[in-house]
């Protein structure tokens, strides 16, 4: 999407895909990728979400990266966290205890940013992308990993008309169209709910491994 529309969505205080709990996807399935219990996690468009905290109880230092700052500034200052702020050439980096959130263009990371890191939570930036985008945004990720790292994906599947995107649908086949060239992939499970009154959706959870 354009910069612009999601600039305006943090401002306005827009947030519906903002979840107020913690992901029951991400406590119920998150032990079967097998990573070791202190493994860095990545957390792709990140925003302020509380699932980041309980990777952090869980052991694990998180690296976030957001486009605005006024979402991580929103996530430090609702959970009484201070962090340090430092603006570089690429990023304005936050950092606090296990906690290291970017503000700025998921695009403009590179494989050296993501060093030691085989773990990836994505809840919200494959769904986030429009059609056009979600083949460049995998195969992004896919440059920043090595072999043998994992992703935890969460994508919704729903029919036209149901919802207007952002988040998108993005349904088993596409998920395989995008990512099989470079990960093995496995359905954990699919799970039908209620996004908004009656209007339902399904949420299917994957793990990804990157290949050689």
């Amino acid at each position: 999407m354009e910069h612009q529309f999601w600039k305006d969505r943090w401002e306005l205080n827009q947030i519906g895909f903002h979840q107020t709990e913690i992901n029951t996807y991400l406590s119920q399935h998150w032990s079967e990728l097998g990573l070791m219990d202190n493994a860095p996690v990545f957390v792709p468009l990140c925003g302020k979400s509380l699932d980041m905290l309980w990777l952090r109880e869980q052991g694990h230092d998180v690296l976030g990266i957001e486009l605005f700052e006024v979402a991580l500034d929103a996530f430090f200052s609702e959970n009484d966290i201070i962090p340090t702020k430092e603006r570089t050439e690429r990023f304005v980096e936050f950092k606090a205890d296990r906690l290291r959130l970017l503000a700025g263009d998921f695009f403009h990371l590179q494989a050296e940013d993501l060093d030691g890191i085989n773990a990836v939570y994505d809840r919200a930036a494959l769904i986030a992308f429009p059609p056009e985008m979600r083949a460049q945004y995998a195969n992004h990720m896919s440059q920043l990993l090595k072999p043998g790292a994992h992703i935890m994906l969460i994508a919704m599947e729903y029919k036209d008309g149901v919802l207007k995107g952002p988040p998108f649908s993005v349904n088993e086949a596409e998920v395989h169209q995008l990512y099989a060239e470079h990960f093995d992939i496995q359905l954990k499970g699919a799970f039908d709910r209620a996004w908004v009154k009656d209007r339902y959706v399904t949420e299917k959870v994957y793990s990804l491994t990157r290949r050689p």
